[in-house]
C-alpha cells in the first residue's frame, strides 16, 4: 500500500508543529525550509489538516500554525485520513458508514471476493499501526530541532 505525499508531507509538517517549544504560532515557511518541502503545497495540506481540527491558524506578524490538541492526543489514523481520505488497500475495497466492508468485485450479498479477506487483514493491520502511533511518539522519535532563533511571520 503506498500512501501519496500528501500523508508524507503532512505527517511531516504535524511533526514539525510538535517539535516547536512553546505554543507560539509557527509559520509554514519555517516548516517548509525546516524539511526542505514545498511552500504551496504546504499550505494545500495544512488547510486539510485545519479542517480536520488538527491545526489553528494566527493571522497576523507573528502568526501562523500551532497544533489544536496535544501531540499525544493526535493519532496517526486521524492526520492521514485527514489527507488522504478513506484508507483502503485496493481500489475496489470500500468501507460504508456502519464499518462494513464492501469489495466492488461482490456481485450480491451470497458470494464474497474471494481476496476480501486477506485486504480486510491488511486494511486492519495498517489502521492498527497508524492509529496505534501518536504525534508525540513521531515527535519523540524526531528528537529536538536545534532553535535558529525566533520562530514565526504572517500566515
Amino acid at each position: 500500500m503506498l500512501f501519496s505525499t500528501k500523508a508524507e508531507y503532512g505527517v511531516r509538517l504535524m511533526v514539525e508543529l510538535g517539535r516547536q517549544p512553546g505554543s507560539a504560532p509557527v509559520a509554514l515557511s519555517t516548516v517548509a525550509e525546516a524539511e526542505h518541502l514545498p511552500l504551496s503545497y504546504l499550505e494545500h495540506l495544512v488547510a486539510k489538516l485545519r479542517e480536520a481540527g488538527l491545526v489553528t491558524s494566527t493571522r497576523g506578524a507573528h502568526g501562523g500554525y500551532r497544533l489544536a490538541r496535544d501531540p499525544g492526543e493526535i493519532s496517526m489514523d486521524e492526520v492521514v485520513e485527514a489527507l488522504e481520505g478513506q484508507i483502503a488497500p485496493m481500489e475496489c475495497f470500500h468501507v460504508t458508514r456502519e464499518g462494513r466492508v464492501q469489495c466492488s468485485h461482490e456481485v450480491d450479498g451470497d458470494h464474497a471476493c474471494a481476496t476480501k479477506l486477506l485486504w480486510t487483514r491488511v486494511q486492519g493491520g495498517v489502521n492498527k499501526a497508524l492509529s496505534g502511533t501518536s504525534l508525540a511518539d513521531l515527535v519523540e522519535f524526531a528528537g529536538p530541532r536545534e532553535s535558529k532563533g525566533s520562530v514565526g511571520s504572517a500566515v
